[in-house]
């Protein structure tokens, strides 16, 4: 092959369509050009890979970026920074931000902070209030749009859809798939009374089982009336599990990073607020049947529903302490400690982080290595043992609730588009990140 390319990756064990084995990629226009065995190929620039993994670049559907209006916590530059340096190509940015992002100048307005200064690729939700449900089905054909996200139940910011009608209408306004954050309201409110001040280890108990069942539940029922396809977002409890496995015709599954390794009460009593999120951690029966949903292909995507917020507001008194964590960075060496431990095996990794999110989204070009696909890569040695450390952590937060936890199977190198954006723990490139592109929306402007 006499051709020249911008950049080969040789030598690394990549997993393709095609299973695991060693190969040599190369790369032109930041597409992948040629796979194969290709030692005698000309390229600007050589990627020696042997003794790694070269995985499909991981795309991380779930973030919370804090741009604009929170960016004492977080902005697009550092959140998107963390990303990188974590192993992350892409994301999705949510929309509960202040303002909320739930117009059309809100979302340019998103898109005009990104460029030149998010690291990594994006993509941002518009947000479903009971307001804008007539423009929904316009909104969610912007180029660079996710989709439609719904909080059902009140969390962070003040978006919010609970009433059963407004939540059948934005399911019957548009087409795309519909991303849910899924906890009863009502219940909600009936409840606050059992978050007893001063002690987190309640938050499970104020945001209960029944809480997550009864919306996901009722949010099942309004998607299939609509003909909607649905997405719901962390779920938590096994008593969604069988509601969401009787509706595979149209919903997909999200769980986190950290409700796959945290359980409580243990988790409270060792972090406090710090292990505070909605919904909540809860004990270690749901972590296991979390597990079993993985094993048994039910969980389609991991998202790390990155949720940063100071160390002044976690510190306050529960439960007048804002709910979240931070798990972009640590999304890749977290799962990756879960494949060294068995739970996981590497080509699961890739189905539940990269090709998950392209089947669920209609991601274009993105979600595998295969020729054609754009050059996006997670290199990682599954070999490397390191110990998180809040000095790690790239987003303005400073720390992370796996402090201290060691894990085996690191990221070496974070490549997008051909550009070799993250190396050995170094940003190389800055500010390259561009819209993603999906398949319903490639001739949308």
């Amino acid at each position: 092959m006499s051709d020249r390319f911008d950049l080969l990756i040789r030598g690394g064990m990549c997993v393709t369509p095609n299973g695991i084995g060693e190969a040599d990629i190369a790369v032109r226009e930041g597409r992948i050009a040629a796979i194969g065995s290709l030692a005698t190929v000309d390229a600007a620039e050589v990627f020696e890979a042997r003794g790694l993994h070269v995985l499909p670049g991981v795309i991380d559907t779930q973030v919370h970026f804090r741009e604009p209006g929170n960016q004492h916590k977080e902005d697009l530059e550092s959140g998107s920074r963390a990303a990188v340096l974590g192993g992350v190509t892409a994301v999705f940015e949510m929309p509960n931000t202040y303002p909320p992002t739930t117009t059309r100048a809100a979302i340019e307005d998103k898109f005009s902070r990104a460029r030149g200064r998010m690291h990594c690729d994006y993509a941002f939700y518009v947000g479903a209030t009971p307001d804008n449900v007539g423009a929904l089905g316009m909104l969610e054909q912007m180029p660079g749009v996710a989709g439609v996200k719904a909080f059902l139940g009140s969390s962070t910011g003040t978006l919010l859809l609970n009433e059963e009608r407004d939540i059948a209408a934005a399911l019957k306004a548009g087409r795309r798939r519909m991303a849910v954050h899924s906890e009863d309201e009502a219940r909600l409110r009936e409840r606050k009374g059992l978050a007893k001040p001063g002690d987190p280890r309640t938050h499970p108990f104020w945001r209960d089982v029944e809480t997550a069942r009864l919306s996901t539940e009722r949010v099942l029922r309004l998607a299939r009336a609509a003909g909607r396809r649905l997405h719901v977002l962390h779920v938590t409890t096994e008593e969604e599990l069988p509601l969401l496995a009787n509706a595979r015709d149209f919903a997909t599954v999200e769980t986190t990073p950290q409700h796959l390794t945290l359980a409580a009460p243990e988790c409270y009593e060792r972090l406090g607020t710090y292990a505070q999120m909605n919904p909540p951690i809860r004990e270690a029966r749901h972590r296991e049947a979390l597990w079993r949903a993985v094993s048994e292909g039910l969980i389609d995507v991991i998202g790390s529903d990155h949720a940063p917020h100071t160390r002044e507001e976690k510190e306050k008194i529960y439960p007048d302490t804002p709910s979240g964590v931070p798990g972009v960075q640590t999304l890749v060496t977290i799962l990756l400690d879960h494949v060294g431990a068995g739970r996981l095996s590497l080509e699961r990794f890739v189905d539940l982080t990269s090709a998950g999110a392209a089947r669920i989204f209609g991601i274009a070009g993105k979600g595998r290595i295969a020729r054609g696909y754009d050059a996006d890569f997670t290199i990682v040695d599954t070999n490397a043992k390191r110990t998180i450390e809040n000095s790690w952590i790239a987003s303005k937060c400073g720390w992370t609730p796996f402090d201290g936890m060691t894990t085996t199977g690191w990221p070496v190198a974070t490549i997008i588009r051909g550009q070799i954006v993250m190396r050995n723990g170094t940003l190389m490139a800055k500010g390259r990140g561009e819209p993603v592109r999906f398949i319903e929306t490639l001739n949308s402007g």
